[in-house]
């Protein structure tokens, strides 16, 4: 599984997915540094990609689009260092599969991680 890691993360978190077997890309590295949130969403999509981000743009507009993905990871809450994103990347990967990862939004903070099912629909 490839996963597209948004500007506010490090570049660092490619090889905290290495160590699991799983590849990731920086948009710096593929010429997508400057790009909008749709563009970055669009790529994620076309490649069958999860998006990890600090963007609270993206679950809003994952969740709008009422599709089953991207899936989504969301570091929120505030300011983190490197190395603390790395070690929270390290705990969902521990504990969530892939196949949940693909179509949910699994929202982290220093203190849980919680995981919506996509499609988000209208109770």
């Amino acid at each position: 599984m490839n996963f597209l890691l948004d500007m506010p993360v490090p570049p660092s978190l490619s090889i905290v997915l290495n160590q699991f077997n799983y590849s990731g890309i920086h948009v710096s590295k593929i010429g997508l540094g400057t790009a909008t949130d749709y563009e970055i969403l669009e790529k994620a999509r076309r490649d069958n990609m999860i998006i990890i981000t600090a963007d609270m743009d993206f679950p809003r507009m994952v969740a709008l689009a009422a599709d089953a993905g991207p899936g989504l990871i969301l570091f929120r809450g505030g300011n983190y260092s490197n190395q603390e994103m790395e070690n929270l990347l390290i705990k969902v990967l521990e504990r969530m599969d892939i196949s949940t990862l693909k179509q949910s939004i699994c929202v982290v903070d220093k203190k849980r991680i919680r995981v919506t099912r996509l499609p988000i629909t209208k109770k």
